[in-house]
């Protein structure tokens, strides 16, 4: 079980009234849980979560551990659609042999947890679940190599200004099956970089500003009401 709270002495109290309820031990600083490592730095307030472990697990899964790593989880003009699913038995045959619902639920969980870099590779390639075919095996196979290059990757909290920012695109008509887009949004907390959203809003066209706007201020409400 982990415990925290806001300082030394509470978390003792505690500690100390579980250890008199339950049978216990103490095992000291955290460490890890659920998979995910924790480094903490005290002195500048500082705490990090990674999977590099899980990550190595999940590319020795699927033979990929040797893989040549790459920089971005998804190739240029990156397209997916059920065109190029399996349309013969033999081809649903051979692509039953990739385990590539195993893949991706592996990815999620990682996803989930400590990578949220891999959101939308993952988002596309899962909905192709029911009948997958070479392409999507290969865009599966590319975010592995992805995670190679960036098993180390981690999330950082702490050390800035308690400030939430949100952040907001959306890929317009990317799904090619039934012309959707997907918006994808981000808050963040005690974590602040303001020049990417400045230096992208600059070359944006006028009518995806007024989308994205329009797509944020739902967001916030929908978060903070």
């Amino acid at each position: 079980m982990l415990v925290s709270g806001p300082n030394k002495d509470r978390i003792q109290e505690l500690k100390a009234q579980l250890a008199r309820e339950f049978e216990m031990k103490d095992l000291g600083p955290a460490n890890k849980i659920l998979g995910m490592q924790i480094h903490r730095d005290i002195n500048n307030r500082k705490i990090w979560l990674s999977q590099k472990n899980y990550l190595k697990k999940i590319l020795r899964r699927f033979n990929m551990q040797d893989c040549k790593p790459i920089s971005t989880p998804l190739s240029i003009n990156f397209k997916l659609s059920s065109s190029i699913s399996p349309s013969s038995e033999e081809e649903r045959m051979e692509m039953s042999r990739k385990p590539y619902a195993s893949a991706v639920g592996r990815l999620m969980f990682a996803m989930i947890c400590t990578r949220p870099d891999i959101a939308q590779a993952v988002g596309v390639i899962s909905r192709y679940m029911a009948n997958p075919g070479r392409e999507h095996w290969n865009a599966v196979k590319r975010i592995l190599r992805y995670i190679k290059g960036t098993s180390n990757v981690a999330l950082c909290y702490g050390g800035s200004d308690f400030i939430v920012s949100g952040y907001v695109d959306s890929d317009y008509a990317g799904d090619l099956d039934k012309s959707k887009s997907t918006t994808g949004y981000v808050f963040t907390l005690l974590w602040r970089d303001d020049s990417g959203f400045q230096n992208y809003s600059q070359l944006w066209l006028r009518q995806q500003q007024k989308q994205n706007m329009s797509q944020l201020h739902k967001l916030v409400k929908k978060q903070y009401g």
